[in-house]
């Protein structure tokens, strides 16, 4: 067992190495602080409940709730694509929301839009729900004309990026390599 590790710690290593990185640790804090920014502006008198999609949206709900200095409440969501994967597939619920959003201002942080499917799914849930209103904050908008939902931007996005695979800053490389404090493509994908 510890051999097969040592065999998928040097393979994911090997990524990394070779990895291109698209955004560095200093991109990523400046496009935080003016996310928080604009988010402030606009949730500042709502007392929004911010919900964070795990396990992608972990990274950037904490780095831009920390920077929101206003009453506001918090919970997580769970569903995902990816299941582990490079590839998406059928949506999967694990966990729905338990803070009511019956009238309330809701403000949904995930890690990135990519196709959108996911997060067009969960904001759908949302306004299911009563929301008053329902926004959305991603770190990342990849950049393609392969969106779930034609012309759909999040509300808030830190860094627009080109269309690769992308890890580090709560997105994944197979699992791995989501506590990266920057963004990177793995050559070839």
């Amino acid at each position: 067992m510890q051999e097969e590790n040592l065999s998928e710690i040097q393979r994911i290593n090997q990524v990394m190495l070779e990895a291109d990185c698209l955004a560095d640790e200093q991109a990523i804090s400046q496009a935080f602080d003016r996310m928080a920014q604009e988010v402030t502006e606009r949730l500042q008198e709502a007392l929004p409940v911010v919900y964070c999609v795990m396990n992608g949206g972990l990274f950037t709900t904490s780095e831009l709730v920390k920077r929101l200095k206003f009453p506001l409440e918090m919970d997580y969501m769970h569903a995902t694509r990816y299941r582990r994967q490079i590839k998406g597939g059928e949506l999967h619920w694990r966990v729905e929301p338990e803070v009511s959003l019956k009238g309330r201002s809701v403000l949904i942080v995930d890690d990135i839009l990519d196709e959108g499917a996911t997060l067009a799914a969960i904001l759908e849930h949302c306004r299911q729900q009563g929301a008053k209103e329902v926004l959305c904050a991603v770190l990342i908008d990849k950049q393609h004309d392969r969106k779930a939902v034609e012309g759909f931007k999040a509300d808030f996005t830190g860094l627009e990026v080109e269309d690769r695979y992308l890890f580090g800053c709560g997105m994944d490389y197979q699992g791995y390599l989501r506590n990266l404090p920057a963004i990177y493509a793995p050559k070839g994908l």
